[in-house]
């Protein structure tokens, strides 16, 4: 393999400014050109999913493996039982094995669609492990004569995460925290001797942690065959100063089941056009050119808001797939049209999650049916009957799509999916009435 080919990892991950800090990049670079190489990441399953923050990491193994290397996805099993501290202003509640187990089952699932585990791409298979495999297997006396020797008290507490926790009286940090580094160093370790993994990669919160596994391979393994790297890529943030991944309902999450894919769809679309590069650039694989050729337009026709809506199509379709993207497309598209008609139930659901919703009775519908005009005022609609029949008469207002008139009325035969009757005035105010 050329030595241009290899680099393409660090030259990939710099132009899209994902390359913040690294041991060694000279001898990195060196060592990419020999071959195959083997690189880790570290996933904490302190929940059944993963947020997009941690889909910067998964992102970054997927261009080590397409630049032609074997990307280890490295479960915390183990170590998710500790808890990392990094971060931290408390100490976190402990889990049990039981729901730390089951985390990681839900979270594996994640990465499929994302690093190529069969070696059906052409590249190096991915491979996914599960710490708890062998440090379950420790013995604590092992662990403090193998292990805890090569560790300097004095040197672990200057780290952040146990520094800022020590000053702060109220909270302090535990004994099991204190120890988390030496677990998370000790797994580079393993990985090192038993499947010839000589990086680990992380964002740059994991700086110390991945400095401490290269200098406990440095000190345990044998020369000249000790030498391991660490890459760290900066922290995601808003040029708005917001916190990135986080919305009035919560945080953006991996899985259906957590975030949908149309919230997931609508919160790329949503990116300011000051963020919308960035994020081209750190969540698609589109290449350099392309991006190029989106931020051009970002500055030229920022009104056609071409980059988030590619943005949009391309994150969704990464993490849940080509069908998963075009419905979360459609259904956004058929949410600013009004033509809401022919949209699923399921959908439906999704698309006015956020929308204000009343629950009313289903048998007002029948006979003569409920006036329009009335309904808008009890659903909050509109402030009064006078403020309803001026939206009703200059056409402003719309019933599942179609416009509304001012005598008219609700019945059975307007409900969509047998229960729901979708109300908009103007152009974004959504009013959803449910009936039972």
């Amino acid at each position: 393999m050329s030595t241009a080919t290899v680099k393409s990892f660090l030259e990939e991950m710099r132009w899209r400014g994902q390359l913040h800090q690294c041991t060694d990049e000279a001898a990195l670079e060196k060592h990419l050109s020999t071959g195959v190489r083997r690189a880790y990441a570290g996933f904490d399953p302190t929940a059944d999913s993963l947020t997009i923050g941690n889909l910067v990491t998964i992102m970054a193994l997927a261009r080590f493996q397409r630049a032609g290397n074997a990307a280890v996805a490295l479960m915390g099993g183990g170590t998710g039982l500790i808890g990392d501290p990094s971060g931290k202003s408390a100490e976190r509640q402990l889990m049990t094995a039981e729901t730390v187990a089951n985390n990681v089952a839900k979270i594996e699932k994640i990465f499929d669609r994302i690093l190529d585990f069969k070696g059906e791409s052409g590249f190096p298979k991915a491979t996914m492990l599960n710490n708890i495999d062998w440090l379950a297997k420790l013995g604590y006396i092992e662990a403090l004569r193998d292990i805890g020797k090569y560790f300097s008290v004095n040197m672990m507490m200057q780290k952040d995460s146990v520094r800022d926790r020590l000053h702060n009286r109220d909270q302090g940090i535990s004994y099991t925290e204190f120890s988390y580094m030496i677990l998370q160093s000790y797994d580079f370790l393993h990985l090192f001797r038993a499947d010839g993994v000589t990086m680990q990669l992380g964002g740059s919160d994991q700086w110390g942690n991945i400095v401490g596994g290269c200098d406990l391979i440095r000190r345990a393994a044998t020369a000249p065959n000790n030498e391991s790297f660490g890459v760290t890529w900066p922290l995601v943030t808003k040029a708005d100063g917001g916190k990135f991944g986080k919305t009035e309902s919560g945080a953006i999450w991996l899985t259906k089941e957590r975030t949908s894919p149309f919230a997931y769809y609508q919160f790329w679309l949503n990116a300011a056009d000051a963020d919308v590069v960035r994020f081209l650039k750190t969540f698609t694989f589109l290449p350099q050119d392309e991006i190029a050729a989106l931020e051009e337009k970002v500055m030229t026709e920022p009104g056609a808001r071409e980059a988030q809506r590619t943005l949009a199509r391309e994150a969704t379709q990464i993490v849940h797939g080509e069908s998963e993207m075009q419905q979360a497309e459609s259904a956004g598209k058929a949410l600013f049209s009004g033509d809401i008609a022919g949209l699923s139930a399921a959908l439906l659901d999704e698309v006015f999650a956020s929308a204000p919703t009343v629950t009313l009775a289903k048998t007002r519908l029948e006979g003569d049916g409920v006036v329009l005009m009335d309904l808008l005022v009890e659903v909050q609609a509109v402030a009064s009957k006078r403020e309803a029949k001026e939206f009703l008469g200059n056409g402003s207002v719309t019933v599942n799509g179609q416009k509304a008139g001012a005598e008219q009325k609700l019945k059975t035969s307007d409900l969509l999916h047998g229960s729901v009757i979708a109300i908009r005035r103007g152009k974004k105010n959504w009013h959803v009435t449910k009936w039972q």
